[in-house]
């Protein structure tokens, strides 16, 4: 293939209710969709950061400039375009992961929709369909959050994850489990807001059987996760400290982490994801598929990744209702706690052009032959 043109659409879709973590509260997926054109097929993709750079180090306007002015003259300089062959022809950039997986997973659409050729056979998925877990964000009050909880059950998410920061932890966790029961697969996520200084206090989240606490400490710092993990029962789950195969191999090897989060954008895409699955599946730590409010762009491709063998536990791949009342693409809809795994060619799924119209609010080419 050879790159002809790409464009950025940025889009902004309100979200059915405000989401509220350690690090903000988001009230709408403010983001962009890139548009690649070959000389053979055509490719989308979605970058999964925000407009501001407080998940993670990139952001919106930032992944623009890197795409348009690092990123992609690499590509275009390839003798042949290849999605295997980017990440080496990227390596000279430092990070800026999320900018690189949106343009690999692009070029990866089109690669693959030339070959008449779906995303799940392309990174060996076992499983028609995959079960569904729901992050619930922090709410105002215990009341309120019971009430969602309950909401979501009744939807038939099959895990709930509970997003906790230093003040909203021990109770919100204690009222859902004397609420729903201690069946529940339940977990919880910190987005790094505590410190080691807070293992005693982490510890008493072991009372409440959690399938694991997820990034408590600062991201990075495997060291400290590894001493909170000898002095707490919970398994540690690492999300933001994983960056690579790599770093995957050195937490686990230190006791770091006992349950891997993969995010695809967080690692460069989908290609170094399924190496990152590998790692942990040769060392029989269990994988699950994280979420970052996803349009149906970026879920449907998150769903294939979910039905490789090593991902035993549920992921945040949830339904577009649970955070959009209309999404850009066929909704992906729950049914038996399960969502479908896309089979269609490339990652799956296309833009609807008039909800991508009402949604739309700049379009740009970064690249025009």
């Amino acid at each position: 293939m050879k790159l002809e043109r790409v464009e950025l659409v940025h889009v902004a879709i309100p979200l059915v209710t405000p989401f509220r973590t350690s690090f903000g509260t988001m009230t709408a997926k403010d983001t962009f969709l890139l548009h690649v054109v070959t000389d053979t097929a055509e490719g989308w993709s979605e970058f999964a950061g925000d407009p501001e750079p407080l998940y993670c180090s990139e952001f919106v306007a930032g992944a623009e400039i890197v795409l348009r002015d690092f990123l992609l003259p690499r590509a275009a300089a390839l003798p042949v375009l290849a999605a295997a062959h980017l990440a080496p022809a990227m390596a000279g950039i430092k990070g800026h992961e999320l900018a690189k997986a949106a343009l690999e997973t692009a070029v990866l659409d089109a690669e693959l929709r030339s070959y008449g050729m779906p995303l799940a056979t392309y990174l060996g998925a076992v499983r028609e369909r995959v079960p569904a877990g729901v992050s619930v964000g922090i709410h105002r009050t215990i009341a309120e959050l019971l009430d969602a909880v309950e909401g979501y059950l009744a939807d038939g998410y099959v895990r709930i994850k509970l997003k906790i920061e230093p003040g909203w932890d021990l109770e919100p966790v204690r009222a859902v489990r004397d609420r729903f029961g201690r069946d529940l697969p339940l977990q919880v996520d910190a987005n790094t807001a505590y410190t080691l200084a807070d293992a005693e206090h982490l510890r008493r989240l072991d009372e409440f059987g959690l399938l694991l606490i997820e990034e408590p400490l600062n991201e990075n710092d495997l060291y400290a996760h590894a001493r909170l993990q000898q002095r707490i029962a919970t398994p540690v789950c690492l999300d933001e400290s994983l960056h690579n195969a790599r770093d995957t191999a050195s937490a686990i090897a230190m006791d770091a982490c006992r349950v891997v989060n993969v995010k695809p954008a967080r690692v460069g895409g989908y290609l170094e994801a399924r190496r990152v699955h590998d790692v942990a599946y040769a060392h029989g730590v269990p994988v699950w598929c994280g979420g970052m409010l996803e349009t149906g762009i970026g879920r449907a491709p998150n769903l294939v990744l979910a039905a490789l063998p090593g991902f035993t536990l549920p992921g945040d791949t949830s339904a577009s209702g649970r955070y959009f009342a209309e999404d850009i693409t066929e909704p992906f809809v729950l049914v038996d706690g399960h969502l479908p795994v896309p089979r269609s060619p490339g990652i799956g799924v296309e833009p609807l052009p008039e909800a991508l119209r009402r949604f739309t609010e700049e379009r740009r080419d970064l690249y025009v032959i």
